[in-house]
């Protein structure tokens, strides 16, 4: 019975151990201790006023609440920036009568990634994501909060995703 109990016991604390390594961020280990994000410019042709502003603090607000990183104003190991390229809304879907049945709201924001200690790392690419509304509906109020939170969730999520979870 003792012997048993030791067994339970060693398979027990190595169990735990091997959860101590698990990180439910998925950035496993971080060889950085500083972060910034410059100020996402809005440059699409489509201008929405203050999703520049908004888009840049949720970038930051993603990265501090799901890593150790310290956020920085300059010099940082780990540096985004870049640039909102398109706000855009189309028509999707067309009733019977040929009027628009459903709008999109696309978004896409260019990245340029930077890591001081592991420039292999280091990225250029765009990101985009979509929200579809009523064509009935104005995109004011809160429908346009409801579309730019579920986009810019995405698109930071994607974001951390490609810089330090490595999905």
């Amino acid at each position: 019975m003792k012997y048993l109990k030791f067994i339970f016991v060693i398979l027990l604390v190595s169990s735990l151990q091997g959860c101590s390594v698990y990180n439910f961020t998925g950035t496993g280990k971080i060889d950085a201790e500083t972060f910034q994000v410059g100020f996402f410019q809005n440059n699409a042709e489509l201008i929405e006023p203050g999703i520049d502003r908004t888009f840049t603090l949720e970038l930051q607000d993603l990265i501090q609440n799901q890593t150790n990183l310290n956020l920085v104003k300059n010099g940082a190991d780990l540096t985004y920036e870049g640039e909102i390229v398109e706000y855009r809304i189309s028509p999707m879907t067309a009733t019977a009568d040929q009027r628009a049945a459903q709008n999109r709201l696309t978004v896409r924001v260019n990245v340029r990634f930077t890591n001081k200690k592991k420039e292999t790392d280091n990225f250029e690419k765009p990101f985009s994501f979509f929200f579809d509304y009523p064509a009935d509906q104005q995109l004011t109020g809160a429908t346009l909060n409801n579309a730019l939170k579920e986009i810019f969730e995405r698109i930071t999520q994607e974001i951390f995703n490609e810089s330090l979870a490595k999905w």
